[in-house]
Parts: C-alpha cells; structure tokens; sequence
C-alpha cells in the first residue's frame, strides 16, 4: 500500500503519513455508502437538519485547533486561520436555514385540472464524491457535503493530499452529530483510484473544486464511466476588478489589496488583475504599492505576519517566472526586493508580493491564472475598454467594480449597465474575493459548471421526480 506524504510549505518537512486506499478498499467504501444511503434517506428531512445543526456545535468544538493546522498544512499565516472555521459555520447554517424549503415537494394548484394531485418532489442521487482543494479545504468541501447529506445522499470525501486532516475532521464532526460513519467518509485517494471512485457505478454524482486540467480529467473520467452521472466543476479564475473614476480611494484600494493578497492570492477568487480609469490611476498605484509595501512576509506561526509561504516549491517557481516573464516583455514590478530577500529566494515556497503596471493582454500574467501574491495594474480610459478587458479571458469566475454609488445614484445604474455586460458568475459593487451562502457560486467558460450555495446549489444534488395523481375516476 502506498504512503502519501504531505509536506509542510513553512519548512518543506513532512508533517503527516496516510496509506492510500487500494482498489479494493475504494469500491468497498463506496458500496458502504451506496447502503447506509437507503437508511440515511429514510429518515425525515426534518431529522437530517438537527443532525445538520449538531454538526456546527461538534465543528466548533474542533475550530480552535484548524488555525495551526491549517498553517502546518498550506501556510496560511496562523493569525488568519480562524476565518475559515467562522465561514464554515456561517454557510452551514444559512445552507440549513433553507433545506427545508429548498428540498420541500412542489404542488401544483390544481384549479385548472379538478380531479387530479401533482407535484414534484426533490430525490437523492445517491452517492455524491466530493474532490476537495487544499487552498480553503473547510470551506470549499463544507460547500458540496453539507447539502448532499441534507438532501439524502451519502458522501466520499477526498481531501487534498496537501491538507489530508481537513477531510478527517469534517467527517468526525459530522459523525459525532449523528451521521452514519458509512454516509460520510473519508478516503485518501491517488489520482489512478480518484478515477476509478469516479468511474464505479454506484457513485451518482461528482463534486470537484480545483484546476482546469483537474477539471479536464473528472469530466472525460466521468464521459468514460458506464451510464451517466452528473459532474460539477468548480474551476480557476482570473478574476479582474475595474475602478471608475468616481471611486474613493481611500476605501477602494485597501479592499483590492487585501483581495489580492490575502491567502498569498491562493483563492480561485482572489483578484489578479486590476483596471483603474486614466484619471485615477497615478493616485490608485502610489496608495495600492503603499499598502503592499507594509505586508509582511516571513514565518507564518508569527502572529504578526501576514503573508506566509505558497503551498510548495513548484507553485513557487511557475510564480516567480511568470513575473520574470512579464518584466521581460516590458512590466514594471513596484514592489523592491527588501525587506523580502531574506526568504524570498530559489529553494523555498516563500514569495514576496508583487505589483506590476505597464502590463498588458500579450502577458501571461494578465490572462493566465497566477494562484500567487501577484497582480497586474492596467491603465484604461472609458468603461467600455475596462469591459473588454475584463471578459478578454479564458475564465469566468467573479468580477468587481469600484465606483460610488453611496453618493451618486448614477454610478449605481452605471454598475448595473455593466454588470449586463460582463461574462462572469458573479458581479460584486465595491466588494470582492467574498462567498455568500445566500447567492449562486458558479462560474461560466473554462472556470466552470454547475452551482454551489443558495437554493439553486440543492437542485444539482437531486433529481426531480413527478407525481401524477388522479383522484377522480367518473
């Protein structure tokens, strides 16, 4: 049996061993799921919400360790960990909140048919595989499990072999609530058995969060599976923010930087390239290198630090030569080499924050994903070149614009006029890099298919399946 070992990016040590699932050992646990799903479904939905509600008391329980573990795991700054535990529990409930109407039957008003009963009622799929992420790995899983077991399915989860203790801690809360220990576990998978968990007749439906190749790969994994079963993919970005002229400042660029940075910019949201309009840009670029000359870069245990290190080495170089490379084709990079040098060099995970203007659409870093502490700021003179800008990308995951609205009602029908315009799955006004669990988390071109979050994020979870009664036989 293979061992898979998961190195820490603070100091490239290993911190955890787990044996991978054989081939046997994978169809095993799925045919445990596909069987504790018949009990799991039976019980009411009712039922499966306080089993839901108990979840978010045992998860709250665990959060107090996953800030240092998750900085062990992927080196996000210690001082940051507790966010994702909080947003855990706030789309935990809010999905709990609306479950009951979410998957509750659907009548039809019989008026216009006398003599007859119809409704649609929302039925589990079976057994849902989860492909987890290692970038927000609570997060991102909470988004598919939740709502899977709360609409009757069973679950495999996969976690990312960067962050294997992710995966373990959601299924021993959730177990702990009063799941089945066989409607929710946790496999640690090799690509070859990830495809053939995929590919086995019992699993229903596969919920992925990653990589556009990763994407690639479960889509034709799935197409060659017997039968068919759906797939979501939840996919990269490229995400661009426009500030209009009208913007203020003084709020607009520390809520970029923050979007662009935080995480080490590892967030398939996170802002990569900037759009600021001619007649603001001197005054946005002096205030955003400002700002981002006070991050700190250095051992992510420090409560003081505020960038940590990127999740290895590889990801490290691919981000350091995709600047090299924009600098070579006539960038400009802003941000000095000090204080940064002194961990910022070959041989580590650790890369400073970098912001370039003199940028443009021939670079790689203003169309190809970054996943890094680095953005490109480009000079625009009308909203019409900021829009074509803005959908010149292979990706369609968020958007932002920054104009005040607070104070002129036209820049609020200006928004919305280009909101209209943008290929994207969400448009934020004057916020970004945000999930909220009440609104539709999808992406459109190569970021993605398929719907997590807010009512909608049910419906791909179950089939709908019609009832059709006549009680009136004369």
């Amino acid at each position: 049996m293979a061992a898979q070992v998961s190195i820490s990016p603070h100091d490239l040590q290993p911190y955890c061993q787990r044996i991978q699932s054989t081939s046997e050992a994978v169809d095993d646990a799925i045919s445990r799921a596909a069987t504790a799903q018949k009990a799991w479904s039976a019980l009411s939905l009712d039922e499966r919400i306080a089993i839901g509600y108990k979840f978010v008391e045992e998860f709250t329980k665990l959060s107090e360790r996953i800030p240092q573990e998750l900085t062990k795991m992927m080196g996000r700054p210690v001082s940051q960990g507790a966010g994702e535990a909080r947003g855990v529990v706030e789309r935990a409930n809010y999905m709990l909140s609306i479950a009951a109407s979410s998957l509750a039957d659907v009548p039809l008003k019989n008026t216009d048919k006398p003599g007859f009963r119809r409704f649609i009622k929302r039925v589990p799929l079976g057994v849902v595989l989860v492909i987890a992420p290692w970038n927000f790995p609570y997060l991102t899983a909470i988004n598919s499990v939740l709502p899977a077991l709360l609409a009757g399915n069973t679950v495999i989860l996969k976690p990312s072999p960067q962050t294997p203790l992710s995966g373990e801690r959601l299924s021993l809360a959730l177990t702990q609530a009063g799941v089945p220990k066989d409607a929710i576990i946790t496999l640690h998978l090799s690509p070859e058995m990830t495809t053939q968990a995929i590919q086995n007749p019992l699993v229903k439906f596969v919920s992925f969060t990653g990589s556009v190749v990763g994407g690639r790969a479960v889509e034709q994994a799935a197409v060659n599976a017997p039968g068919f079963k759906g797939v979501a993919l939840e996919l990269g970005g490229k995400d661009p923010a426009y500030v209009r002229s009208d913007a203020d400042l003084e709020y607009t660029v520390p809520e970029l930087v923050d979007g662009a940075f935080f995480n080490s910019g590892q967030s398939c949201c996170a802002v990569e390239r900037i759009y600021v309009h001619e007649s603001i840009y001197d005054a946005f670029v002096a205030r955003f290198v400002d700002i981002v000359k006070g991050y700190k870069l250095n051992n992510p245990y420090q409560e003081d630090t505020t960038l940590g290190p990127v999740v290895s080495l590889a990801s490290a170089d691919r981000i350091r030569k995709q600047v090299e490379d924009a600098v070579a084709a006539g960038a400009k990079a802003l941000i000095p080499s000090d204080p940064y040098k002194r961990v910022d060099k070959p041989g580590t995970a650790f890369v400073q924050p970098q912001v370039l203007v003199d940028v443009n659409h021939a670079m790689d870093v203003m169309k190809e994903e970054t996943f890094g502490p680095i953005v490109g700021i480009q000079k625009v003179a009308s909203d019409d070149e900021a829009v074509q800008l803005m959908n010149d990308s292979p990706y369609g995951l968020t958007a932002s614009i920054w104009t005040n609205a607070e104070a002129n009602p036209a820049s609020e029908e200006a928004f919305l006029a280009l909101e209209a315009r943008l290929e994207t799955g969400t448009v934020f006004l004057n916020r970004c890099d945000y999930l909220d669990p009440a609104l539709a988390w999808t992406g459109v071109k190569d970021s993605g298919r398929g719907i997590s979050l807010s009512k909608f994020g049910f419906d791909q979870l179950t089939h709908a399946k019609s009832v059709h009664m006549k009680i009136k036989t004369s």
